[in-house]
């Protein structure tokens, strides 16, 4: 039978998954709207679909949420569940009211890590090399591949694609970033939506819901996929402002080479179960498509402080986590 503090939890799960969808919508649809090759009405939808596609297509990063950060036998109650997904709800609202794009994924991380330390007394409950193999080690590179990714592919393309006309460039890479943003949107789904999947699954383990296994459940799989599309279908549009308009002024070919890039990036973290950033990874990638015609191109400053909102994130949310968690403590 399920407990209120469970269903509470999966409420707040699927309310995390639903901000993230429209918090993170910019990370597959900005370049593309902001190319103007997609409407923003049909670039959401897209994603919107696409994302739905990839959030069921893989658990191997919900398996990391679950088992790979925190001891999992030693959280027996639900309201350190709760805080973590209070936390991030809270960081992610924040920063999309700021026009931030933060990460979505280490504002739940960071919420997680806290939480346990506040509930458990004591650093045991982290499982800190799973923290550094998945999440900090990942942290740092995957943004600095996303860069090296789109500063090189758009090299190449420039040094490919010197002898045709700036009209044919943009004929055919308009139709070509299409495809591209689809691809983002998929791995976005793929690598995102897995984060509340694990949350839940660890939630179902403490109530010994989950049949002795820590495989995710199919009807998690479909609750979280729906709630990502739904989110991503409203769509973030101040974090698209800053990723597709202020950052750089792109063209399609441009757009094309950021979202591959970013894109391969994701889909190899997600195959080795490891919850980056989609935001940080689409955010340098861009940043390297700008770089590779003049670094003048990129607003360095704007770079700046979206990077400053990435270091900050998991101490922060950690932090608050741990202070909602202290609360919940006082008065259990």
């Amino acid at each position: 039978m399920l407990s209120v503090s469970l269903v509470i939890v999966v409420v707040l799960a699927l309310g995390f998954d639903f901000i993230n969808g429209f918090h993170d919508t910019a990370n597959s649809i900005a370049t593309s709207v902001s190319t103007r090759v997609l409407s923003p009405r049909q670039a959401i939808l897209m994603s919107a679909i696409l994302n739905f596609v990839g959030a069921l297509m893989s658990s191997k990063v919900a398996h990391t949420i679950t088992n790979g950060l925190v001891d999992n036998t030693m959280i027996k109650v639900q309201y350190v569940i709760i805080a973590t997904l209070i936390a991030s709800i809270i960081w992610d609202l924040i920063t999309w009211y700021f026009g931030i794009p933060s990460s979505s994924s280490h504002a739940l991380i960071g919420a997680l890590v806290g939480s346990s330390i506040a509930y458990s007394g004591g650093l045991s409950i982290v499982k800190w090399k799973g923290v550094l193999e998945k999440v900090v080690i990942p942290l740092v590179t995957s943004p600095v591949i996303g860069f090296v990714i789109g500063f090189f592919f758009m090299k190449f393309l420039y040094k490919v694609l010197r002898p045709f006309s700036q009209r044919f460039v943009n004929k055919w890479f308009s139709k070509f970033q299409i495809l591209s943003a689809a691809l983002m949107a998929y791995s976005h789904g793929n690598n995102d939506a897995q984060k509340s999947m694990g949350i839940i699954t660890l939630a179902l383990i403490g109530a010994n819901m989950n049949n002795g296994h820590t495989e995710v459940q199919t009807w998690v799989m479909l609750a979280c996929a729906i709630s990502m599309a739904l989110g991503t279908s409203i769509g973030g549009w101040k974090i698209i402002k800053t990723i597709g308009v202020n950052m750089i002024r792109l063209q399609p070919i441009g757009g094309f080479a950021a979202e591959t890039g970013a894109a391969i990036v994701i889909e190899t973290m997600t195959h080795f179960g490891a919850p980056v950033s989609t935001t940080h990874v689409i955010s340098t990638s861009i940043m390297g498509v700008g770089a590779s015609k003049r670094f003048s191109a990129v607003k360095w400053a704007l770079a700046r402080n979206i990077v400053y909102a990435w270091i900050v994130t998991i101490p922060i949310s950690a932090i608050i986590g741990a202070f909602i968690t202290t609360i919940f403590k006082f008065f259990a």
